[in-house]
């Protein structure tokens, strides 16, 4: 199975997008998911259909469809045409036409002889011109046999307008001195004309089609701020050492280019000469900017802060951390969530049924006598305009767009809709402890000397030789030391295979390992202190490396994976949303009890190999927990994909990264909390959306149908609660990190 998006083109509301996806799904082997919001087709279809079959069956139905350009950085860009635009233009002018007319059909005194032709003068190119797209669209659905949104819109508007025009060639409405008084509920027996409904109910319609327009394209300004943040060209370092200015497309993997303070960083890479801090705040919202120097990796669109770097181009264009970026969020906002398969179910079948129901109200009026042939028709085209469904098909593309969209903007990328539906139910997170919970890195956190050495002397000689090893305790060693002062050479430096490492310091014999190692390799005795110190750090979970230097133990020098600083503060962000913590992790039982101890964690499982970190996630899922799972590393892969949700670290590896739901693009355990929160502000703000959108059209029909609902006043009302649903979901543009 391949997977396709197709950009599709002419879609007016949700139940277009349910023809196409209708249509798409009748090819056998495909499963296609259409959003309106969007306007895009996300389709799985096997070798035997071809990307001209998927074209072609679009097109069959009275859309448009074309391959989406490659989300490149470097291409997309500013020339993206505001959709709003053309819908502001036609409602200007409808409005500027629109607006005598319902003053001289509301207001008798304005009424003047022969105003009635002047109304019907200024209307015409209102429902003619300005309702032209309702009506182009309805013509093209009903050719293909298929009703939607723009058919209610055109059949009432043309009703209203065909009605007029009747009462004005064939019924002494026309006459000089005729006058019209404003009624709600139309009880006269008089000829009376809809010029001021079709025109003002056009109007409306196009001021909602264009606020809804223009905030489509606000919630979707994420993204697009997401793309543009690449640098639009680069200082390429040639082999003559000259620095050449190109555009950005033409930077190749493997060139090495140079990045000024205050510059952008052009493309993902490693850098090769220079020290300098990054700011990735735009990228990851993390507001530290992050040292960096010769050997780091650095990310595309980040902002270098310090000094000069040069960087050698690792991933160009669409492969680039941010186009994947970009990518995942596209992907998740052309998805669908649960719900609003729903609400696409019911604007398949509520055009037609709006249709009979209009039909059936005229038909009622007219056979129990209930008011004039005025009132009926009233009636019959307030319910044909009140029941639009616009609010149903906005509902939950809109907030999603927004809701995906911010949670790029603060590092968190949510991979599809089926997510937000998955952190309503969480009850239990399990944490990852190394990398995940600590930093995944050793360092110092403790040194103990022998009573009348110098600690700082002592230290110096450690660290000068375990500068020596490529062990990473070894290295935590030197780096701590090497921190306080110049360490001095090591001669005769020899590694006793695992155990530990022995060499020459300032003249001075001098080995670093295992107390068991010193005791029967060296026969030296630890002093009793040091003893005691060592077995009280072995109990918290740490690591004892001893010293001995001159035939005796001069130290024991403490090391440990770290609890990362935000871990506690993400424990406590956890509990708050009603979710319980679970430590759990492959190290020994001791230090994973002394990490959760200090986080406040009272559920830990330790010493697990992978296949036993998933049948701990099943074994918490059979006791009916909904299970989010938090890692980091390629053996936390399969549980993450196990869980019901699964949250990858970004600063992890790529398998996690792809096996996870949601993606953490900095390494801030905090963000994990703020990524269940997003989501489940989303899916509240989807659900209130729909909740309006349903309520808004069960309650208005009944009164459309009993005459209580002037179609002027029907059309403000649905083009507001399209409005309402779209401004609504814009509020989650402000949401905001817990920290």
């Amino acid at each position: 199975m391949s997977t396709l998006t197709l950009d599709v083109g002419g879609m007016t509301c949700a139940s277009c997008a349910a023809r196409i996806e209708k249509r798409l799904n009748r090819i056998d082997g495909v499963q296609a998911s259409v959003n309106f919001a969007t306007e895009q087709a996300r389709v799985e279809f096997p070798d035997t259909v071809s990307t001209e079959d998927l074209v072609a069956a679009v097109e069959a139905t009275g859309y448009t469809a074309a391959l989406p350009r490659e989300t490149d950085t470097a291409t997309i860009g500013s020339d993206e045409p505001d959709e709003s635009a053309p819908w502001r233009q036609r409602l200007l002018i409808a409005a500027a036409l629109t607006l005598p007319v319902v003053a001289l059909s509301m207001v008798p005194m304005l009424q003047f002889t022969n105003w009635q032709w002047l109304a019907f003068t200024l209307a015409s190119p209102v429902v003619v011109w300005g309702a032209w797209p309702f009506h182009r669209a309805a013509w093209t659905n009903l050719r293909h046999g298929a009703a939607t949104m723009d058919t209610l819109i055109s059949v009432g508007v043309i009703a209203a307008y065909a009605w007029s025009v009747w009462a004005l060639f064939f019924t002494h409405a026309g006459m000089p001195g005729m006058t019209m008084p404003f009624e709600l509920i139309s009880t006269s027996s008089e000829p009376h004309l809809y010029l001021e409904v079709a025109a003002a109910v056009t109007t409306f319609l196009l001021a909602g089609r264009y606020f809804e327009a223009r905030a489509k394209r606000r919630s979707g300004a994420a993204l697009r701020a997401l793309l543009h943040m690449g640098a639009k060209d680069v200082a390429v370092l040639r082999d003559t050492g000259a620095e050449i200015r190109i555009p950005i497309d033409q930077l190749a993997v493997g060139d090495i280019f140079v990045v000024r303070p205050g510059e952008k960083i052009a493309t993902d890479g490693v850098i090769t000469a220079g020290t300098s801090a990054v700011d990735a705040s735009m990228l990851t919202g993390e507001p530290v900017p992050v040292e960096v120097t010769e050997g780091d990796n650095v990310i595309g669109a980040t902002v270098n802060a310090g000094g000069r770097l040069e960087v050698r181009a690792t991933h160009i264009g669409a492969d680039t951390q941010l186009a994947q970026m970009a990518r995942l969020v596209s992907e998740a906002q052309s998805g669908k969530a649960e719900v609003q398969r729903l609400a696409d179910r019911v604007s398949a079948v509520f055009v037609p049924i709006v249709m009979v129901l209009s039909l059936l109200t005229l038909l009622g009026w007219l056979a129990f006598g209930a008011g004039t042939v005025a009132a009926a028709f009233t009636a019959a085209v307030a319910v044909l305009i009140i029941a639009c469904p616009c609010a149903l098909g906005l509902a939950t593309p809109t907030a999603l767009l927004v809701g995906t969209g911010r949670g790029a903007q603060l590092g968190i990328l949510i991979k599809g809709p089926q997510v937000l539906e998955s952190t309503r139910r969480v009850d239990t997170v399990v944490l990852d402890k190394t990398g995940t919970v600590t930093t995944g890195r050793m360092s110092v956190v403790d040194v103990h000397v022998a009573d009348g050495d110098n600690p700082d002397e002592v230290l110096r000689w450690v660290g000068a030789l375990e500068n020596g090893s490529e062990h990473p305790i070894a290295r935590a060693i030197a780096a701590h030391a090497g921190a306080r002062g110049t360490l001095p050479a090591v001669t005769d430096f020899e590694n006793h295979g695992g155990l530990g490492v022995s060499g020459v310091v300032d003249g001075a014999a001098t080995a670093a390992g295992r107390a068991s190692w010193l005791r029967d390799d060296w026969s030296l005795t630890p002093p009793a202190a040091l003893e005691h110190a060592a077995d009280a750090a072995a109990e918290r979970g740490h690591t004892p490396i001893w010293f001995a230097a001159d035939g005796r133990i001069r130290a024991v020098v403490v090391v440990a994976d770290t609890i990362k600083d935000d871990a506690a503060e993400a424990v406590s962000g956890f509990r708050k949303l009603g979710l319980t913590p679970v430590l759990l992790t492959g190290d020994n039982r001791r230090a994973a009890e002394s990490v959760a101890a200090t986080l406040g964690i009272e559920r830990v499982v330790a010493d697990v190999l992978p296949a036993g970190k998933v049948d701990e996630i099943t074994r918490l899922q059979s006791e009916g927990r909904v299970v989010a799972m938090v890692g980091d590393g390629v053996n936390d892969a399969a549980a993450l994909a196990q869980a019901d949700l699964g949250l990858a670290m970004g600063t992890g590896t790529d398998v996690a990264i792809e096996a996870s739901d949601l993606t953490l693009v900095r390494g801030d355990l905090r963000a994990a909390v703020d990524a269940i929160r997003l989501s489940r502000a989303t899916l509240r703000t989807i659900k209130g959306n729909l909740f309006w959108a349903f309520a808004y059209n069960i309650a208005a029909l009944p009164l459309a149908a009993v005459g209580l609902l002037n179609p002027l006043i029907a059309g403000a009302a649905m083009a507001f609660s399209s409005v309402f649903v779209v401004s609504n979901s814009l509020r989650l543009r402000r949401f905001r990190s817990s920290h």
